[in-house]
């Protein structure tokens, strides 16, 4: 019994003494592609493997992207980012460090990616607050606009939104903070509604104003 208990011992110290030596490397390896560390998370980080459409890394690109309330520079946001908008060549790799300056956890996530390739379509960097992460993926061979945004509630809604332009892009997304108008308009509604308006309304000014004078005329007569 006693080489029984001792054994067991022995074994809860090994797995106790591993998990402190994980926590140690501040690192490690979860499910769904997801890498969590102390100062973070990365979510579906992609280094090497290749969209389809691409044959090679076409271009490295870098970005350094911070966040926190400082960067709300609209009336009603609370956060922001110190920019909205990134702009990269298709079949590049693209590396984002995240800088957290605020107590809370923030992230910048990209939506609408190739689901073979990242899960849910996602990838994403999350920061803890005062903190920096960093992570990697490569965009996809297509020209498109994609979402970027924090995910922690409310944190898009009060000013945390951006896009991913991938080449020529395909159509400005909506609400992308200071970069284009903040609520969407539906694709059959021209832009220049209210130009419309004026018009229909000088239109039924004149023509009220044709019935009154014919109306004048013919009382006169």
């Amino acid at each position: 019994m006693r080489r029984v208990a001792g054994l067991l011992l022995a074994l809860a110290w090994l797995e106790a003494a591993t998990a402190r030596q994980a926590v140690d490397h501040s690192a490690h390896e979860g499910h769904d592609g997801m890498t969590v560390s102390r100062a973070g998370v990365v979510m579906n980080e992609n280094t090497d493997v290749l969209p389809r459409g691409c044959d090679a890394i076409s271009r490295d690109y870098e970005f350094e992207v911070r966040a926190g309330s400082r960067y709300a520079s609209e009336p009603g946001k609370i956060f922001g980012m110190s920019e909205y908008e990134w702009r990269v060549e298709p079949c590049s790799r693209v590396r984002v460090t995240l800088i957290n300056e605020d107590d809370v956890r923030h992230q910048w996530m990209v939506h609408g990616l190739p689901k073979y390739l990242y899960p849910a379509g996602m990838f994403h960097v999350e920061a803890m607050g005062g903190q920096s992460q960093a992570g990697t993926f490569i965009a996809p061979a297509e020209h498109a606009n994609y979402l970027v945004h924090c995910d922690m509630a409310q944190h898009m809604e009060k000013g945390m939104r951006g896009q991913l332009v991938v080449g020529r892009g395909a159509g400005g997304l909506w609400g992308v903070t200071g970069v284009t108008d903040a609520f969407y308009r539906a694709a059959y509604l021209p832009k220049l509604l209210p130009l419309l308006f004026a018009l229909c309304g000088l239109a039924a000014f004149s023509a009220g104003l044709f019935l009154l004078r014919f109306r004048e005329r013919r009382g006169g007569s």
